[in-house]
């Protein structure tokens, strides 16, 4: 018998505002001037926040921590397209996008100066909390989304829209089991996840060119029998588009998607990494020039949606914002509720097993014959802000 040809799908890259701000406005989405704003205001919101958190973790002000910046467009992009109750299970980079969730400033504030109270969702939104672990939360979005098959199936209300989840990984996470197991089995059972890899072409020291021979991390999709695509993770419209389409897909039962989006960590891998020592820093400027947000902003003046001057006045906005938010959460830091070390038992079990009850009520006695009874500690107002989210 003859050799024969097995066709297999082929892997676009789409690119709609490039980094000289030229459009493509044959796929230009169509996104109301509200909506833009809106986008533009929480990439900026995350950029500040990072640039503000960074400056504080030098000061010895806040905990090791990975930087955001560079990644907003990705997060933003995506996350536009899901409403409040789908599912975001984050990785570590999605600040813009737990910012627009409804994350208050000061539990991102908390989570990364070491209390674990800031890892606390929102109230009545599906998020998961950050994930340091690498893959780990991909394995989570695809057990999400299979048991909401699971529900709908076995008596669901037909009616209501259907979830979808929303996950993100980076290139270093595409290389784990973990990632291969949550996109098989997504894919097998159908599950409505759409996978957001950003590709920023580092794990932590090791290029992009080390870690596999593929020319793409999207053409795996084709091994899982899900649709892939590359996008240009620094143009947000194009992220907005390619989510969009996969989010679409998911809600009508078609399973899941991966979407590669390139881009480049500008910033150390975390406030503790030195990328001198393994990256050459005249590629890092010139990624610099490819940066999302002037090119975002360069367009919604070209659209006549913001001007100079408004943009100056977001940029005052957001200043005030976190400085209010610093201060509150530095105050938060004080209180005896925080500082507690009887709350480390707290925050994974909703019922304690014994015999982590038999350890903190030990750690307690202990603590009671220094004198301090962390039983009874006194109370402060611990509670951030409802909602960051305008």
């Amino acid at each position: 018998m003859p050799r024969t040809p097995i066709e297999l799908p082929k892997i676009e890259y789409l690119s709609i505002l490039n980094e000289h701000g030229e459009l493509d406005k044959a796929l230009e989405p169509k996104i109301d001037p509200k909506g833009l704003i809106e986008m533009y205001r929480y990439m900026l919101l995350a950029r500040r926040t990072d640039e503000r958190m960074l400056l504080m973790q030098r000061q010895g002000r806040c905990g090791t921590f990975p930087q955001s910046s560079g990644h907003e467009a990705i997060s933003m992009g995506s996350i536009f397209n899901i409403n409040k109750d789908d599912w975001h299970v984050p990785a570590y980079r999605e600040l813009a996008g737990l910012l627009y969730r409804g994350w208050p400033l000061e539990h991102i504030l908390l989570y990364w100066n070491g209390f674990e109270e800031g890892a606390s969702p929102p109230e009545g939104v599906n998020d998961l909390p950050v994930c340091v672990p690498i893959a780990t939360q991909l394995l989570h979005a695809a057990g999400i989304g299979m048991a909401m098959n699971i529900e709908e199936r076995d008596g669901g209300n037909k009616k209501k829209e259907k979830k979808v989840v929303m996950t993100y990984f980076g290139d270093g996470a595409s290389s784990e089991g973990d990632c291969h197991e949550a996109l098989n089995f997504a894919a097998v059972f159908n599950a409505p996840v759409v996978f957001m890899c950003l590709n920023n072409q580092y794990a932590i020291s090791v290029p992009l060119s080390k870690q596999m021979r593929n020319e793409t991390i999207a053409q795996r999709a084709v091994a899982y029998g899900i649709p892939g695509i590359k996008v240009d993770g620094n143009d947000v419209l194009a992220v907005y588009q390619a989510a969009k389409e996969a989010v679409d897909r998911a809600r009508n039962g078609e399973g899941p998607t991966l979407i590669e989006c390139l881009t480049y960590r500008v910033t150390p891998h975390t406030t503790a990494d030195d990328p001198k020592r393994y990256r050459d820093e005249e590629q890092t400027k010139e990624w610099v020039l490819r940066d999302s947000l002037p090119r975002f902003a360069k367009y919604l003046q070209q659209k006549g949606v913001m001007n100079e001057k408004q943009l100056a006045a977001l940029e005052e906005e957001i200043d005030t914002q976190i400085k209010a938010a610093v201060a509150n959460a530095e105050e938060m830091f004080k209180s005896e509720e925080l500082l507690n070390p009887l709350a480390m038992f707290d925050h994974l079990f909703e019922d304690i097993p014994p015999y982590l009850q038999e350890q903190k009520d030990e750690l307690r006695d202990h603590f009671k014959t220094k004198g301090k009874d962390w039983s009874n500690p006194q109370k402060k107002s611990t509670k951030a802000p409802a909602s960051s989210r305008k």
